[in-house]
């Protein structure tokens, strides 16, 4: 049968989905890694969008009676920041490469202790 060609989901950003097809071909991933890497990916584009309101708009905001409050998108930058350190944690990628590329690098943490 032959390899099954694989997509990043149509919503990423463009650099952000070549980084999923990336990893997607480096590690042998199972599916529920997939899915924790396209919430890494989601996480690290709301990280850009809410960056780029924050670059345009500032990071405070002016109230009705004058006073002056972090930008709503502060949080949400800070948050999709969390979310993908953690993701990225939980995926477990920081294996080293093999010698001989015969397949992908199973995940350190699929591994069995010897």
């Amino acid at each position: 049968m032959p390899p099954k060609t694989i997509k990043a989901p149509p919503h990423l950003a463009a650099e952000t989905a070549d980084w999923w097809l990336h990893v997607c071909g480096e590690f042998d991933l199972e599916q529920h890694h997939t899915r924790l890497l396209t919430l890494a990916c989601e996480a690290y584009d709301r990280c850009g969008q809410a960056r780029a309101i924050i670059d345009k708009d500032g990071p405070v905001t002016v109230t009705a009676d004058g006073a002056m409050k972090a930008h709503p998108a502060v949080a949400i930058e800070r948050d999709a920041r969390l979310a993908f350190a953690r993701l990225l944690r939980e995926l477990d990628l920081d294996t080293e490469p093999p010698s001989e590329r015969t397949r992908p690098p199973g995940l350190r943490s699929n591994r069995r202790a010897v």
